[in-house]
């Protein structure tokens, strides 16, 4: 049996398994809160195992009004739009940030919680994933959604109606301290990939999870470029060219194009018309490359088309970051990557602190779907090799979420936003610190996820039916 087989029948098999783990209640196995140092003692309420929830969604929250608002009291806040508050007060209520500071005071009947000793963030965005469209990553059939070989789409190939908010890998993600990011699809064999969505992980569905659809317009240069575009990376500029002139020459001419009275275009309607918010600049045109000679020629293109243009991978982009930063592109890079290949023979650990220093507005991800979850490991190795470490939660929080369009809901802790909150039990950044408390919309998310019912399950072999 080859191995995309062994590893169908692994996934299979242990989700056959899960099927048998009795579903516990969104607040057991939860860690027991510390005992609040202000007036009010948190209780719990009693959930009976009838009413239990799955793992893959927290309880589905009453009206927003109707919930007790939440007080983090005593701890270090970071608030990633200013300096840490040492000792402060966050207030939840009704889904967003009421107030936050130093001197204030947790409202009467609030559910308080006792932040000594802990670090309060925002939630953190990651800025490159398949979360939600795929299940198994080797494409087992029915459980992956980020491609599509249809030659008709490319540009309008959408991760939104394949969301599912029940993925399983929502809830491993969640745990981390990652309460929102931007799906996107893989491929469609075109330089043009398709649109991504920033979809929060609250285990809700569309349209509920949508933070912001479309918020980019994936495409790939350099190698990833040429592999689809004859085999040149001249090929792939030259055709990404030219669907972006149709699409331009498409909105002038609506009218005549509807009466056959126009010419044939490289890509279909539904490309076109996906395409018009990226050529008014509405929506980012986000490009795959890695070599520094593709950065620079991703940027030309997008100056030729006055875009908005957001450089992905950049594994080489630390050798151009002044030109970067010149033309005020947006750049997200995997910290992680060292490892050289012929399109980035200049990778290097210390890629994101240089583009930091060098001021380009940044943010950092993990491109991957089942691993998302690492996201501040890599943003934790980024500082060990240089980055500001302020800048680090930054490129984590606040940069996406400008970058991508939802900087008025979410990416730091601000009255007024959604309460996307996340309470450490240390510094964020070292690895053997936990996410405690996880809040998204104020709601807090429950701790369980498949792995813990797997190990909870077969903790004790002796307890198994023979």
């Amino acid at each position: 049996m080859n191995g995309p087989a062994l590893a169908l029948v692994a996934a299979l098999f242990s989700t056959a398994l899960l099927a048998n783990v009795s579903q516990p209640s969104a607040t057991q196995g939860a860690e027991p809160l510390e005992r609040p140092s202000v007036q009010q003692q948190e209780t719990k309420p009693q959930v009976s195992p009838k009413t239990a929830t799955p793992a893959q969604a927290p309880a589905a929250p009453g009206p927003e009004a109707a919930r007790p608002a939440v007080a983090i009291v005593n701890a270090r806040i970071l608030p990633a739009s200013g300096p840490a508050i040492e000792r402060g007060t966050l207030v939840m209520r009704g889904g967003r940030i009421t107030a936050v500071g130093p001197s204030v005071q947790p409202p009467v009947g609030a559910r308080v919680i006792d932040g000594a000793g802990k670090t309060v963030t925002p939630g953190l965005l990651d800025s490159a994933t398949q979360i939600g469209i795929v299940e198994i990553p080797l494409s087992a059939q029915g459980t992956a959604d980020q491609r599509t070989t249809d030659p008709r789409v490319s540009a309008a190939f959408t991760v939104v109606d394949a969301f599912n908010g029940n993925s399983t890998v929502i809830p491993v993600t969640r745990v981390e301290g990652v309460t929102r990011t931007l799906v996107i699809p893989e491929a469609t064999g075109n330089v043009l990939v398709g649109q991504g969505a920033v979809m929060e992980l609250s285990g809700a569905q569309v349209p509920d999870s949508v933070s912001r659809a479309p918020a980019a317009m994936v495409a790939l240069l350099g190698q990833q470029g040429s592999a689809v575009a004859g085999g040149s990376r001249s090929t792939a500029i030259l055709r990404l060219r030219e669907i972006l002139q149709d699409a331009a020459d498409y909105s002038r001419n609506r009218t005549a194009f509807n009466a056959a009275q126009r010419r044939d275009y490289a890509t279909s309607r539904l490309d076109l018309e996906a395409l018009q918010p990226v050529l008014k600049g509405e929506v980012p045109l986000a490009i795959h490359a890695n070599r520094a000679s593709d950065l620079l020629a991703a940027m030309r293109l997008g100056e030729e088309f006055t875009l908005r243009v957001v450089l992905l991978g950049a594994a080489e982009g630390w050798m151009v970051a002044g030109e970067i930063a010149k033309r005020n592109v947006a750049v997200v890079v995997k910290p992680l990557t060292n490892l050289p290949a012929f399109d980035s023979l200049g990778a290097t650990l210390e890629n994101a602190a240089r583009l930091s220093r060098a001021g380009v507005t940044l943010a950092l991800a993990t491109f991957d779907t089942h691993n998302s979850r690492n996201l501040r490991q890599e943003a934790g190795n980024a500082v060990a090799y240089g980055m500001d470490r302020d800048a680090a939660l930054q490129s984590v929080t606040l940069v996406p979420a400008r970058i991508w369009g939802v900087a008025d809901r979410t990416g730091s802790l601000e009255a007024g936003k959604d309460a996307d909150v996340v309470i450490w039990s240390g510094d964020p950044f070292e690895l053997m610190t936990t996410a405690e408390h996880v809040f998204i919309k104020g709601h807090e998310v429950p701790p369980d996820t498949r792995q813990r019912q797997l190990f909870e399950r077969y903790r004790d072999l002796r307890a198994l039916p023979r």
